[in-house]
């Protein structure tokens, strides 16, 4: 499946399904955090979550349909959060290409992001998965909520499909939600796979960047699994409760 074959209301299902499996997994916090996806080519039409609605509950109706270059957004009663505002529509209005824009402060990302040097090292296939495809905002200040911050992440995450967020978490672009959704998966895993190596106390066997590089490459013939596990894991959704579809 491709963005272009994917209808709004299928895209609306595939982000409302994104927000379940992200609380389902242990990675929502409270009523915060914030993903999104552009319905237009330019991506400055997206759909985002709704302030404060907790991650559990998102149907795709709840889903709001922003527009970035829209300056009365935040006046009106309906406005999205702050902070998702500033974040997400200025990665949409910079970053037509990242059409799934998903951050949230899984447990192992974020414990990534507070080390001094957060890189992700390559040391095994799933930490190599993103060589080369990983930006760094290094530059912490709070709750993102002025539109310079935005700029600055955009530019952070530009060329990038990953974007380490220093004292904060992970933000991952994708073509798709099933694309998006299979980064941040393997992402958690790859930080998972960091924190418990380096609190082994040892020297890390860092790869080569030939062998990194290569590994990343490889990961490609796999792209998928993506849409493969994100119906399976939709599947299970169902099974308990398919009020996110509505």
């Amino acid at each position: 499946m491709t963005a272009e074959s994917v209808t709004e209301q299928g895209l609306r299902q595939d982000l409302a399904a994104a927000f379940r499996l992200c609380h389902r997994f242990g990675w929502s916090e409270s009523v915060g955090n914030h993903f999104s996806a552009a319905i237009s080519d330019c991506g400055r039409r997206f759909l985002l979550n709704p302030r404060w609605q907790h991650f559990a509950t998102i149907r795709a109706s709840d889903l709001l349909l922003l527009d970035a270059d829209d300056a009365e957004v935040m006046a009106r009663p309906d406005a999205p959060d702050p902070s998702a505002w500033t974040v997400h529509g200025t990665l949409h209005r910079s970053l037509p290409a990242a059409r799934v824009i998903l951050h949230c402060h899984s447990p192992y990302a974020l414990a990534l992001s507070c080390l001094k040097d957060p890189s992700v090292l390559p040391i095994d296939n799933n930490t190599a998965r993103f060589f080369g495809r990983t930006g760094y905002d290094l530059h912490f200040g709070g709750i993102a909520d002025a539109e310079e911050e935005g700029r600055r992440m955009a530019s952070a995450m530009d060329g990038h499909s990953v974007m380490v967020m220093a004292n904060h978490g992970v933000t991952v672009a994708g073509e798709t939600v099933a694309d998006a959704f299979e980064d941040l998966y393997f992402f958690e895993k790859a930080a998972q796979t960091i924190i418990l190596a380096r609190s082994a106390g040892q020297p890390l066997s860092v790869l080569s960047d030939e062998v990194a590089s290569a590994t990343a490459e490889g990961w490609a013939a796999y792209r998928g699994m993506a849409q493969r596990h994100f119906d399976y894991l939709k599947s299970t959704l169902d099974a308990e409760d398919s009020s996110w579809r509505d």
